[in-house]
């Protein structure tokens, strides 16, 4: 499962970056974004100390922010930080005395990020409350109406995508569980998305903007 997340991932940024006009990177890459909403559910679930599992995702999104205004949005906030605000969500309704009184908290924190930079906006925080609240098929239908209802507002075609891992982990949970149990040591999974975007950004200010400034039509002049 965390390696099927960085490498989509890694084939996304991949794809954004140096081949914008070519999708099927992008396509891949929807892959990615469930299993990490997945994957934060699950951490708040079963993590020993949810202060200290909110202050690793604060670390990360900080250490992140520079590689990933670099690489992918100059005035952007990275995703981790749309995890950590969802994070911060689950911990208040899990608190709160009766389902019903987390209505207002959904709809404050849903105005909130969807009016700052940050990546997939509140799209992120609504697939984290799906995989945290729903089950089964019910979890696969959410995930299509929420694609639905973005793909009118916001023309993310691109979207629709991101519904094959939701798929698996609804239809099939046995084979999911099979996939969760191969863990890579924590520090990569911890590590793995701001490191690559340091090197993307590396790679895109050394290497591919002095590819794309050369006049290619004048080489066959010479």
């Amino acid at each position: 499962m965390q390696i099927i997340a960085m490498l989509t991932m890694l084939i996304d940024h991949i794809g954004y970056m140096f081949f914008p006009g070519e999708l099927a990177w992008r396509y891949v890459g929807r892959i990615a974004f469930p299993i990490y909403c997945y994957a934060l559910v699950q951490g708040h679930i079963h993590t020993s100390s949810r202060p200290r599992y909110l202050r690793r995702l604060l670390w990360i999104a900080l250490i992140t922010q520079i590689p990933y205004n670099l690489a992918l949005d100059p005035g952007g906030w990275n995703v981790v930080f749309t995890l950590l605000l969802s994070a911060i969500v689950l911990a208040i309704l899990d608190k709160l005395p009766n389902p019903w009184f987390g209505a207002p908290v959904v709809i404050v924190a849903f105005l909130i990020m969807d009016r700052l930079p940050l990546d997939y906006n509140a799209y992120g925080l609504l697939l984290v409350l799906i995989f945290r609240y729903a089950r089964s098929y019910w979890l696969i239908l959410a995930h299509f109406v929420l694609n639905g209802i973005f793909l009118l507002y916001y023309g993310w075609f691109v979207q629709l995508f991101s519904i094959v891992p939701t798929i698996l982990i609804g239809a099939a949970p046995g084979f999911w569980k099979l996939l969760e149990k191969r863990r890579l040591p924590r520090w990569i999974w911890w590590s793995f998305y701001p490191v690559h975007l340091a090197v993307l950004a590396v790679v895109k200010i050394l290497f591919f903007q002095e590819w794309v400034s050369i006049d290619w039509r004048s080489l066959f002049l010479l």
